[in-house]
């Protein structure tokens, strides 16, 4: 696995992990990219929108648009990954 496929994994493991704090499970872009920020993660706003994409495709999170912002919602499956219930390729396990 290259340095870069695993960074993307635990950008990832980080977003479900934020989600997953959320009284409603859910956050926009903007919040999302901030807190990556403070986690030493920096992104663009492009890269973080493919990767929600991304997240959305594996049935982890729903997306909705509005008003230029993208609100990512964990789904049932994207909050047992985040709570370290479940696993999958493409995300960091919990607590690697």
């Amino acid at each position: 696995m290259s340095f870069k496929d695993h960074v993307i994994e635990h950008v990832r493991r980080l977003i479900l992990e934020q989600l997953e704090q959320e009284n409603d499970y859910a956050q926009n872009n903007v919040l999302i990219k901030q807190n990556l920020f403070m986690a030493g993660q920096a992104l663009s706003t492009d890269k973080l929108l493919a990767e929600l994409a991304w997240l959305e495709e594996q049935g982890l999170v729903t997306l909705d648009s509005f008003g230029g912002f993208t609100v990512a919602k964990l789904t049932h499956r994207g909050l047992d990954i985040a709570t370290g219930a479940s696993s999958m390729p493409g995300i960091a396990r919990k607590g690697l």
